[in-house]
């Protein structure tokens, strides 16, 4: 804010010219030396021992030295003498509490250091090396010692029983430390930490925190670390400690597997506890009343020496601490015959049925669209079986049929006597010079039979001269036999 104000408000030249006077006046007056040289501060520890050194500075020589004393100032307003050297009279040490702990280093006035042995955390304060000189009086110079002390660290677990309110369940504590510690709680549980402190008589400082929660059986064991900082301590402080939760039993019963048959020998049943602390007592019952004589309890065991009707009953198994009791019960069902248990398959048989199958209908897959691209390419087989050729018709029938005009696929107008065939795909290979067969024509009768079925041969020439003469009244297309796919005509 000041910086602010400045650049707001600049000085004038005159005040600015009387700033740099003054400041030259204090600069002078403060540019002399002290006269007496001793360190500003000293840290130390109890126990340990500390050299508060002194030295009188004259630089013209024209100063008388007297005496020196060493004031110690353990709090503002209080001042005692712990030592004093005159030339003549000697060293003198008029505090008793620090009587054989303080001496001079050396036997001078110039340098009138001491040491100061078996420190107390009360020896903390201001040490004052003080001259009486003439003819310019008293000049001295102040150390300030500061008394360290690491802090007794320490952690404990606080048992406590599972509850609905939250209990303190662990302690941490750094006592007799100075300057005072700072601790912090790493946790794997929910809570929450509180932290208090007490100042001791001879200026240390306790520092202790407590850590609550609401506590839970599944609490119980896990972890809880304290963590002590202090400046005394080249690295932090850690002690985990393992939550401590009481609570009443829980019981199951195991080993059970439904397969006592009459006969079997052996059988076991194991009462399972969770409880803290552990179980005081283990008791096996059954409904029907006391136990069967085939049957021994050793502890939380139950063994059944041979299976037969006497534990065809309840079991109840209950245990006990000093926080309460549980209890547990089975019903037993004992079978005539032993079950065969089939085991199932394997996981790894079910997963590699699974891949094979997998790859089974890859490959049909595979298989089918590759025949499919065949058959789209025209490689593959036809998808259709060609018809066989169809006999047009007999002389008769074309003698019959009314006059019509030629398509394109006609080659020529019939001339009498001659019979055609129209084939419904290529042109058969036949051979007509055997006659043996009886099949002139593509397999189809010989056409000179059909002519047995008129009267007389006048009959034939007049109906065939009709049909030519209704031929010649339309034009056949002129269309040359290599240009059509229909077979000339067959003469008979």
């Amino acid at each position: 804010m000041a910086r602010d104000y400045g650049a707001r408000c600049p000085l004038s030249p005159v005040r600015k010219s009387w700033l740099v006077v003054a400041a030259i006046i204090l600069s002078a007056q403060g540019t002399s030396p002290p006269k007496v040289r001793v360190e500003e501060e000293l840290e130390a520890y109890p126990t340990e021992s500390v050299d508060l050194r002194c030295q009188f500075i004259d630089g013209g020589g024209k100063t008388k030295l007297t005496q020196v004393s060493w004031i110690w100032e353990p709090v503002d307003g209080q001042r005692d003498n712990i030592a004093v050297f005159h030339p003549i009279y000697g060293q003198s040490f008029p505090n008793p509490s620090f009587k054989d702990r303080v001496v001079f280093l050396h036997n001078s006035l110039e340098n009138p250091s001491i040491k100061i042995t078996n420190l107390k955390m009360t020896d903390a304060g201001r040490y004052t090396c003080e001259y009486a000189t003439y003819p310019s009086g008293n000049e001295q110079g102040t150390t300030n010692l500061v008394m360290l002390a690491k802090p007794k660290n320490s952690a404990k677990v606080v048992t406590v029983r599972a509850g609905s309110k939250s209990v303190v369940v662990a302690q941490c504590e750094a006592a007799d430390g100075k300057p005072a510690a700072t601790i912090k709680w790493l946790a794997s549980v929910g809570g929450n930490h509180s932290t208090s402190t007490t100042n001791g008589p001879d200026g240390t400082v306790t520092v202790r925190s407590e850590y609550r929660l609401v506590p839970t059986p599944a609490d119980n064991g896990r972890d809880l670390t304290c963590i002590v900082e202090q400046r005394t301590q080249e690295q932090p402080w850690a002690n985990t400690v393992k939550l401590s939760v009481e609570y009443p039993p829980s019981v199951s019963i195991d080993g059970y597997d439904n397969n006592w048959y009459v006969g079997r020998s052996d059988a076991m049943l194991f009462c399972l506890a969770s409880a803290n602390p552990e179980p005081t007592a283990v008791t096996w019952t059954v409904a029907s009343g006391p136990l069967p004589d085939t049957v021994m309890v050793d502890g939380n065991k139950l063994v059944v020496r041979k299976v037969d009707d006497a534990v065809n009953t309840t079991f109840t198994c209950e245990v006990k601490n000093k926080h309460g009791a549980s209890k547990h019960q089975i019903t037993t069902i004992v079978i005539e015959e032993e079950r065969q248990i089939t085991p199932g398959p394997s996981t790894g048989a079910i997963i590699g049925g699974i891949l094979g199958a997998l790859a089974i209908l890859g490959i049909i897959i595979g298989v089918y669209f590759f025949i499919r691209k065949r058959q789209e390419d025209g490689e593959g087989p036809p998808k259709h079986k060609p018809p066989p050729p169809v006999k047009a018709g007999s002389s008769t029938e074309m003698l019959n049929k009314p006059s019509e005009p030629p398509t394109a696929t006609e080659t020529a107008p019939l001339s009498p006597g001659e019979v055609y065939y129209e084939p419904t795909g290529g042109e058969p290979v036949t051979n007509l010079d055997d006659e043996s067969t009886g099949a002139l024509n593509g397999g189809a009768p010989p056409v000179l039979d059909d002519s047995a079925k008129y009267d007389n041969v006048n009959e034939l020439k007049d109906r065939a001269n009709d049909l030519d003469s209704s031929n010649h009244e339309t034009p056949a297309a002129n269309i040359a036999r290599g240009e059509s796919f229909v077979s000339p005509a067959m003469y008979v």
